[in-house]
């Protein structure tokens, strides 16, 4: 699932494109990626303007004229390609659920093999409602250290658990908890409660590492995700533990191992990353 690098490199790739552009006519392929009716959509975003593309957690956010925001959430496998006319390269979509045609030339694709992704436009009073609903964001002044372990403080969950709830904190996926909690060597099972003020500061600076990383390197690339311009990203070989089972662990050698917590896989090094609980 594309996470905060993902969804940045995307926002950065279709700034260049996007603000200034009318919207000449949305083309619903498949409504079911739709927040509310295809018609809704379509009739709120006929003839508006985009302003600018900004981010929001893992999500897009297109601003758009009236005080309107266009919000995408990409799910699993969902890709927002702008293409000239006629389409270039790889920006040409595979499984197209909303053709959005702007003026200057040029094309905005949904697209979505598994179609998990949703679109929705939301006025200002509906934005700020949804807004207030997630977490800071990790690259942002709000996401301190100390206000990452007051809040570690008050949960039982564990780690990596706590780190993919949405509502603690915005666009950190499992790649990069994985990640992050890896270079920081905390158990992803830890209860994120024993997490002391030391090791605080050091899970928060090795989030904003591997999200800072990522971006630079244009997100991370496993099956689907791809770009703005339909490319893939740079980062996945520069993971330390996400996806390296059996593997011998870059610091210290040992075999990376894979473990499931709530049915998703966590990857550490038992070295590096003692279970507390043995």
């Amino acid at each position: 699932m594309p996470e905060l690098p993902e969804a940045e490199t995307i926002a950065r790739g279709l700034r260049p494109h996007l603000p200034g552009r009318r919207i000449l006519e949305i083309e619903v392929l498949r409504p079911d990626v739709i927040v509310g009716s295809a018609e809704a959509f379509v009739a709120s975003l006929s003839g508006t303007r985009v302003e600018g593309v900004g981010r929001r957690g893992k999500n897009l956010v297109l601003e758009i004229s009236g005080g309107l925001r266009a919000v995408v959430n990409l799910g699993m496998t969902g890709r927002l390609l702008f293409a000239s006319t006629p389409p270039a390269g790889g920006s040409e979509p595979t499984h197209p659920g909303v053709r959005i045609t702007t003026s200057g030339g040029g094309t905005l694709w949904y697209d979505d093999a598994r179609r998990f992704g949703r679109l929705q436009v939301m006025d200002g009073p509906s934005y700020r409602r949804w807004d207030r609903t997630l977490g800071p964001e990790p690259l942002g002044r709000r996401f301190t250290a100390e206000a990452l372990h007051r809040s570690l403080a008050a949960s039982r969950s564990p780690l990596r658990s706590w780190l993919l709830d949405q509502r603690k904190v915005a666009g950190v996926g499992n790649i990069y908890a994985v990640e992050a909690l890896f270079l920081a060597g905390l158990h992803p099972r830890r209860e994120a409660r024993s997490v002391d003020r030391a090791d605080a500061r050091r899970l928060h600076r090795e989030i904003r590492r591997v999200l800072r990383q990522a971006i630079r390197f244009r997100g991370t690339t496993l099956r689907d995700y791809r770009d703005a311009s339909g490319s893939t990203g740079d980062n996945g070989p520069r993971l330390s533990a996400y996806g390296r089972e059996g593997l011998p662990c870059v610091r210290c050698g040992t075999t990376i191992e894979r473990i499931v917590i709530s049915n998703r896989s966590a990857f550490l090094c038992p070295r590096c990353q003692p279970d507390p609980g043995r």
